[in-house]
């Protein structure tokens, strides 16, 4: 581990953020971390710090410094360290269970109700993985899955999203015991409309606009509050049968006069819509009258037996506002349990806004599953494992407050497990050949394990290319012209080599190095403190590595080794790089998308 700053004002996690962010700094940029761009994501994670930091400045100056002064292969290392030491618990908590849910001796049915409008996106995840842990994990219950879809005129549903949310469930591991459509129960809706109508609960109201501002301000009753269930039943079955268009009759449910949120006041519960305009992707126009969430999600709650609600944060007001059918109708009200909101840090979790990317800027986005969006099946085609995403909602548990999850943590903990199960091979952006003098006639051919701890996962075979000018590798620009500077290095898994020259061939222009074998022993590597880089040779393969930068792509040209083309892997770790999942593959072109480092 590194030796201790100097400064002592601040305590060990402060250090250990600065250490982590300037080993990933220094990773990504050569060997060398920035002040700023750490000092940024310090800040950025810990916001409660900029009135210091100044004093911030001074301790991780001392930090980066140290951490320049190692070799990449001892970044890396010490890198892993500090990973693994996270995961012991070093720096964080140890995740808790799960806390009991209140009233659970009674049974548990919970539900998880998203609108089919657009797919899931993590902050989704939340409710749905602990609804289903709940309900099917720890009591052993009942999980039921409802589409709310009824509101075709402001979120229309999208006829695909019905099978990709399902698709996003499978997905993480959920399987729901029920399954409902909302647009498909109508008919129930109006039966208990009418039952709630007649107990008192209820009446139409034929109010403008204007009158209805008015009567919440002033706190006053709508003229129609006073209708006998009688006449509201027949006002009622005239808006069933088409008399009265948008805007002109609404079914209200009678609530306090004198509550604060004047949104709560006589809340609406059905109203009318013109399908002929907005039509339903699965009934069409077969209905005008349509409940809204409020209504149609409190009703169902009681009809399907859910005991148990877990639910974003702000919905807390719709319980308020639901609680009043239950009143009416002599109901139970389920116990109900509010999570705050989740967001991943450098991603879009909007649905709005992800839609409008996606219809303004055809052609550039892979759809929903674009893996620069926060959406499960973007974070899917990000190579984001299943059990990363459960173990992220676990830790969090089950809190009113919002949370901001840190990308480095999402991939930490994939890293994590994905690494004992993944073949590393070797990739060589903007490579430049090298040719290699006095190589010992046993390492023109090597055999190379695919993983140093996984004997499972096999090995290849790479036999060093020649031509007349001798053996020869590739390697990248970047690592020679580092080499060239300290004139000794280490290809990875083969020998330690020393600079001879570097030169431009006139006749291509190609830059071409030439190097000496002098030693094949790891362990004198390590002591002298040697870079040790990754390379290509044998019948190496054209790749393309994308990298997501926020809604853009950093591209890397390159070669990799032809042994990929036989594996069938979906995703690899590409050596000092980071891990990458195959996009396109063909004899003789690979292309790949960086998941994460």
């Amino acid at each position: 581990m590194l030796g201790e700053p100097g400064s002592r004002e601040f305590g060990e996690d402060i250090k250990r953020l600065i250490l982590r962010h300037a080993l990933d700094n220094a990773l990504r940029h050569g060997g060398k971390a920035s002040l700023g761009p750490v000092i940024n994501k310090i800040l950025g994670e810990r916001p409660e710090l900029r009135g210091r930091a100044r004093d911030l400045a001074v301790i991780a100056k001392e930090i980066i410094d140290q951490v320049n002064s190692l070799s990449p292969e001892d970044q890396r290392r010490v890198a892993e360290e500090l990973l693994s030491g996270w995961e012991r618990g070093e720096t964080r908590e140890e995740a808790k269970e799960l806390p009991p849910l209140p009233g659970a001796e009674n049974g548990v049915v919970t539900r998880f109700a998203p609108n089919p409008d657009f797919v899931l996106h993590l902050g989704n995840a939340r409710p749905a993985l602990l609804s289903y842990i709940y309900a099917k994990e720890i009591y052993r219950g009942k999980m039921i899955l409802r589409f709310e879809d009824t509101d075709p005129r402001i979120k229309t549903p999208l006829p695909e999203a019905y099978w990709a949310i399902k698709e996003d469930l499978r997905w993480l591991g959920i399987r729901w015991d029920e399954e409902y459509i909302q647009s498909m129960r109508m008919e129930i809706y109006y039966d208990t409309a009418k039952k709630l109508i007649s107990v008192g609960g209820a009446y139409v109201d034929l109010c403008s606009r204007e009158e209805i501002s008015r009567n919440r301000t002033s706190r006053k009753a709508c003229r129609h509050r006073t209708q006998s269930p009688e006449e509201n039943l027949e006002l009622f079955d005239k808006m069933l049968s088409g008399a009265f268009g948008e805007g002109e009759a609404a079914l209200r449910v009678k609530t306090d006069l004198e509550h604060p949120d004047p949104s709560v006041i006589d809340w609406i519960a059905m109203r009318i819509i013109d399908t002929s305009k907005h039509l339903h992707p699965l009934v069409g126009d077969k209905y005008i009258v349509w409940p809204t969430y409020n209504f149609a999600a409190g009703v169902d709650d009681h009809l399907m037996g859910v005991t148990h609600i877990i639910r974003g944060r702000e919905h807390a007001q719709n319980t308020t506002k639901q609680s009043y059918i239950y009143r009416h109708m002599g109901w139970d009200y389920p116990h109900v349990i509010n999570v705050g909101r989740l967001k991943l840090e450098g991603f879009i979790l909007s649905k709005s806004k992800i839609r409008s990317m996606i219809e303004r800027h055809p052609g550039r986005f892979d759809g929903f599953s674009d893996p620069r969006f926060g959406t499960l099946a973007g974070l899917r085609s990000r190579g984001i494992l299943r059990e990363t995403i459960v173990e992220t909602i676990r830790t969090l548990g089950i809190k009113p407050s919002d949370a901001t999850i840190s990308w480095d943590n999402i991939a930490s903990l994939n890293r994590k497990k994905l690494d004992p199960q993944t073949r590393r091979v070797m990739f060589v952006p903007d490579p430049v050949r090298l040719y290699i003098e006095r190589l010992p006639e046993d390492l023109v051919e090597v055999e190379i394990p695919y993983h140093p701890d996984n004997r499972d996962l096999g090995s290849r075979v790479i036999r060093i290319a020649s031509n007349k000018e001798g053996f020869y590798v590739y390697i990248s620009r970047s690592d020679l012209d580092l080499a060239s500077k300290v004139g000794r290095f280490r290809l990875m898994e083969l020998a330690n080599l020393k600079i001879v020259d570097i030169l431009r061939d006139s006749g291509s222009g190609e830059t071409i190095a030439r190097a000496r074998y002098y030693s094949r022993d790891v362990r004198e590597a390590r002591r002298l403190g040697l870079q040790i880089i990754q390379w290509v040779s044998g019948k190496p393969v054209r790749a393309l590595l994308r990298e997501p930068d926020g809604l853009r792509y950093r591209k890397y040209r390159g070669l990799i080794e032809e042994s990929i083309l036989r594996l069938g892997d979906e995703v690899y770790q590409l050596m000092r790089i980071g891990f990458a999942k195959i996009s396109e593959m063909s004899g003789s072109r690979v292309e790949l998308l960086k998941i994460h480092s």
